[in-house]
């Protein structure tokens, strides 16, 4: 639907579904008179929380770019969106519905993620910085108002009664305890605010405390964001704090970024009495980010030499991470994983082939507690609880979900050929391939280890593939494992084999011949540990499959992405596992390796 507007742009209502079929409403602003060349560019706004999309028109005049589309929709259960008033499905999905939204402007109205500036308010602030960490969208810039990372609820221990709270009542709803006018210095915005029946008082509580969650992993992890970005931060606000937000700024890793502490404002920073500053602030950042092309691929490769992250890993090779005392702890945890570990099954297996092992995954996987002297089975059930296992669980799911999805959309007459360089147990692509015994489908798998494949083999007897299946002993690594496939396969996958090994030649190396082994137009399916919560903890008592220390260096999904670029495929999505810690992607065929970027 198109409404006139009085300014330079066409207004536009529509909808758009996000990745779990919800319809969520958005506004567009046309631009009456587009640039005449160059590609069609465009400022994608998200609102505060308890608010909606009906209030960024103002912001859209304000800005004031004539020739550039705007665009700003209403997250769930917020404006026109449906879904309870202040609520979502997690924290997660808010993020996920911006990714959606984002893809749904490059495909309806041709605008690439390249070409846009995303300006987010408040709640809106993290749900956009939370999207670049996770996601790695390669957008222009990332203007940041009164980021939400610490919202000040000043009652004493209000996070924990909180969560406390939700076990008797898990459905517990928050009313804001925030005035209009302590929102604004302006009467007549106050006065707007509090009249707007689409403003929800109300805030879930499960949102609330993941939302303070996530903000604490973006917070610590933010030297993995290198976009340009611009934070706004109001100098008298009661709704945030600016601790963490200055924290964040000064980890970023990004080479163009500005913080601009606005002086006499109340949170509400782009509705304020004197909004000058900030938009002065915030036009001249569009016009450099316009002007700043993205980092290109290339930019990279040397990321395990030259960046946060590589300084990190070398610090936890060094043993210089974390105090004295963790290191004493996590000393005194392996000693005790040598004396109780065998009476866990899979820690058993895990001090016998390695944590990082095939047979460790397949056993994760299972998630079937077990052990000795029923002490073991305890053990076992507290060791398949951990945060990393659970995000290999959901990756495991995930990665199932996206390769159905690329078999299922393969012409059902022509034959699929599948290659999978580092299978282990193969659970996740047998499993997955049995859904399709009525298809022609030769899968092709691949692992450095015998036992494994034999592991593999055997579970394709039981699971009864009709598949053809070809089990080769291979180096993921080397470049003679990929010589006589070019072209060969119509879906590539590499799952959990990256993340263990920091040298991006390496990397680039299997890539290259991953994607050389690909059709044109075939796709690519890959995972990625941008973070991990524990990686001292594991550095500090777990052993891998080489039988040296598990030290782990998290691939920035970004990192990831462009090395999959240089060898010539381009991602088109993206799933997010448990708190950030693991993703799989999917990319696909295109320019020639070294062209990417």
């Amino acid at each position: 639907m198109k409404i006139e507007h009085p300014a330079a742009w066409t207004g536009i209502e529509s909808g758009f579904a996000g990745n779990d079929g919800t319809y969520l409403f958005y506004r567009a602003w046309q631009p009456r008179s587009p640039a005449a060349s160059g590609p069609a560019r465009a400022l994608v706004f998200l609102h505060r929380g308890h608010e909606h999309s009906g209030r960024i028109t103002q912001l859209v005049e304000r800005f004031n770019r004539q020739q550039d589309w705007a665009f700003a929709y209403d997250a769930r259960g917020h404006g026109h969106s449906p879904g309870e008033r202040g609520d979502a499905p997690s924290f997660a999905t808010l993020v996920d519905d911006l990714d959606a939204f984002v893809r749904h402007i490059g495909s309806r109205y041709g605008i690439a993620p390249e070409n846009i500036v995303v300006v987010a308010n408040s709640v809106g602030a993290v749900v956009a910085a939370t999207w670049v960490h996770d996601y790695a969208p390669r957008i222009r810039g990332l203007i940041m108002a009164a980021a939400a990372f610490s919202i000040k609820l000043y009652v004493p221990l209000a996070k924990p009664g909180l969560r406390l709270a939700r076990r008797f009542k898990p459905d517990l709803f928050v009313t804001s305890y925030i005035r209009p006018g302590m929102l604004t210095h302006s009467a007549a915005e106050a006065t707007a605010y509090a009249s707007d029946p689409l403003i929800a008082k109300a805030i879930s509580a499960k949102i609330l405390l993941e939302l303070a969650n996530t903000a604490g992993r973006i917070v610590r992890d933010a030297a993995a964001i290198d976009v340009p970005v611009l934070m706004l931060a109001a100098d008298k606000d009661f709704v945030v704090s600016e601790a963490p937000q200055k924290a964040f700024f000064e980890r970023l890793s990004s080479p163009v970024k500005r913080y601009v502490k606005l002086r006499d404002c109340y949170h509400a920073v782009f509705y304020e009495r004197d909004t000058s500053a900030a938009m002065a602030a915030s036009t001249a950042f569009v016009d450099q980010c316009f002007n700043t092309p993205p980092l290109p691929a290339a930019h990279y490769a040397a990321a395990d030499t030259a960046s946060h992250s590589a300084r990190e890993y070398a610090a936890l090779l060094r043993n210089e991470n974390g105090t004295a005392v963790s290191r004493a702890w996590f000393g005194l945890q392996r000693r005790m994983l040598g004396v109780l570990g065998p009476l866990s099954d899979g820690m058993r297996i895990g001090l016998t082939h390695g944590f990082d092992s095939g047979e460790s995954l397949d056993y994760v996987y299972r998630n079937q507690a077990g052990g000795k002297l029923g002490l073991g089975a305890i053990i076992d059930r507290g060791y398949l609880d951990a945060v990393g296992w659970r995000g290999i669980r959901v990756r495991k799911v995930q990665l199932q979900q996206m390769l159905a999805e690329r078999i299922a959309a393969h012409p059902g007459d022509a034959p699929l050929r599948i290659l999978d360089i580092a299978t282990g147990s193969a659970r996740y692509v047998l499993e997955t391939v049995k859904r399709f015994q009525d298809r022609d489908i030769d899968v092709t798998l691949r692992d450095y280890a015998q036992h494994n494949l034999d592991r593999a083999r055997q579970l394709a007897v039981t699971l009864q593939v009709r598949a053809t299946l070809d089990f080769q002993q291979r180096d993921a690594f080397s470049d003679s494992s990929y010589d006589g496939l070019e072209g060969r396969y119509d879906i590539a996958i590499v799952s959990g084999l990256y993340e263990l090994f920091s040298d991006n030649a390496m990397v680039r190396r299997s890539l290259e011949g991953v994607v050389r082994s690909l059709r044109p137009g075939g796709y690519l399916i890959y995972t990625a540990q941008p973070w991990h919560p524990q990686l001292d903890m594991i550095a500090g008592t777990l052993t891998n499959h080489r039988g040296g220390a598990w030290q782990m260096r998290p691939r920035p999904q970004a990192e990831m992405d462009g090395l999959v670029a240089l060898a010539g495929a381009t991602k088109v999505d993206t799933a997010i596992g448990v708190e950030g810690i693991f993703t799989v992607s999917l990319a696909r065929k295109g320019a020639a390796p070294g062209a990417g970027g």
